[in-house]
């Protein structure tokens, strides 16, 4: 049996780092563009590919801190979807339940490392999402990115989920999910034991601006209100909230330097959900999700900043002074 089943695309992705570019911004310091010489040769300080994604990156870091995990997905049958299945083995992670399309090309991305930052080139394609005749035990459903065609993978899943209301979701909406279909998205929400986003993704699913709110703490009640039991809030350098109907709790980000910001965000919630496997509670939660991002930040390539429990247990001893407040 399974702790936790990660639903979601696979991702080859190609990191690029580059010193020789320039940002761009508006007046306000927002609407920044990265900008580099056109047509030029631009000079690459380094460069290596990992299996990357929201359900893979998760998957690495909970297999890394104990749990059994599997991940659900459809990639292409080519020479990068069997990269990533031997990738995703080394890690023991299990991958019976990945199925190889053999008319789609496996997703892939060039991420460019410039001064911390990211600018990800993404390549989509529609899939034919399978759902297994016989979806195994797991006590945890851990559901996030898809591209397009993944409306009647989701439609399975909501039918499967009320079946067993036993297996608890978490739920982390894609880029594609919001941006192409928000009401099929926001379903998901009331079936959703753990809903975790970003400040600009919690803006979007809730509808409104997070300025007229003038809290974090009414956008996660309002959240809250579309039937989540649990809802996170991350908002970057600002740390993260966490809260259900009783309770709000926000933490600092720990000041770590920034190497790279790809992969923070998973960072988060795997270590965020696992610690809730655990049994911990909701302040000890959120600790453990702001150690494993913020050691992802000082790490150039996700996995390299992933922590086990021991070095969930250094990082929360080292920032010891940071700790969750409530609201």
């Amino acid at each position: 049996m399974y702790k936790i089943i990660a639903i979601g695309d696979i991702i080859l992705d190609t990191h690029v780092k580059i010193d020789d570019a320039s940002v761009e911004c508006d007046l306000d310091g927002h609407k920044c563009k990265l900008c580099l010489d056109y047509a030029t040769k631009i000079p690459v300080t380094d460069s290596f590919q990992t299996v990357g994604g929201n359900s893979a990156n998760v998957a690495f870091s909970t297999t890394k801190l104990g749990l059994n995990t599997a991940i659900l997905s459809t990639s292409g049958a080519d020479s990068n979807g069997q990269i990533i299945i031997e990738n995703l083995k080394k890690s023991k992670i299990d991958t019976r339940y990945i199925f190889l399309d053999k008319k789609a090309k496996t997703r892939y991305s060039i991420i460019l490392n410039f001064k911390g930052e990211r600018t990800i080139l993404s390549y989509h394609q529609k899939r034919n999402y399978l759902w297994p005749k016989k979806f195994p035990l797991t006590d945890w459903i851990y559901y996030t990115s898809l591209s397009e065609g993944f409306e009647s993978l989701q439609e399975k899943l909501l039918k499967f989920l009320d079946k067993h209301p036993t297996i608890r979701l978490a739920f982390n909406p894609g880029s594609f999910q919001l941006k192409n279909n928000l009401e099929l998205t926001r379903t998901v929400i009331s079936k959703s034991d753990l809903l975790i986003v970003n400040l600009e993704e919690a803006e979007k699913l809730a509808g409104v601006n997070f300025k007229k709110l003038k809290s974090v703490e009414s956008l996660i009640h309002r959240l809250l209100g579309f039937g989540a039991h649990e809802v996170v809030i991350t908002d970057a350098a600002n740390g993260a909230w966490a809260g259900n109907t009783e309770e709000v709790w926000h933490m600092a980000s720990y000041p770590v330097p920034i190497v790279s910001k790809t992969g923070a965000g998973d960072a988060f919630s795997a270590g965020f959900l696992s610690a809730k496997i655990f049994g911990h509670d909701l302040p000890t939660c959120l600790t453990w999700g702001i150690a494993n991002s913020c050691s992802v930040l000082g790490h150039f390539g996700v996995q390299n900043g992933l922590l086990d429990k021991n070095g969930i247990k250094k990082m929360i001893e080292k920032f010891s002074k940071i700790k969750p407040e409530i609201v």
